[in-house]
């Protein structure tokens, strides 16, 4: 059964805007997203605006927001196949499994200026 659905949309220009100022980007991503998005080159802000778009989803899909939750506590990576996927640690996994949260199902999207991430959550019935 779902538990609840999230869409968000992120200016890719906000995210450069972040990549300027020092020590902002660790906040909102984990270590191994930062990594990942950096390989891809020229592709980095729209990489991170995904991945952005993809927590602020994953918060209202929990119907909880993201109050009290680590951004880099949600970390988005490809499966080898190339499908996102949401892995969650410590204050996310904490609150996913407070709401009854079993599966994550994610889709993220792109172009020029902006990034799309919806996010479905499935109970853990």
């Amino acid at each position: 059964m779902i538990l609840g659905i999230g869409v968000d949309v992120v200016h890719v220009r906000r995210i450069e805007h972040w990549l300027t100022v020092p020590g902002l980007p660790e906040r909102f991503f984990h270590p191994e997203e930062l990594s990942a998005a950096r390989s891809r080159g020229n592709t980095l802000s729209l990489s991170l605006a995904a991945r952005f778009a993809a927590k602020e989803a994953f918060g209202k899909a929990l119907g909880t927001g993201l109050a009290g939750i680590k951004l880099r506590d949600i970390k988005v990576e490809n499966t080898p196949y190339g499908r996102p996927d949401i892995v969650l640690a410590g204050t996310a996994l904490d609150k996913f499994r407070a709401a009854g949260g079993g599966r994550i199902l994610l889709s993220l999207t792109h172009e020029r200026d902006n990034a799309i991430a919806m996010v479905v959550i499935e109970d853990d019935r």
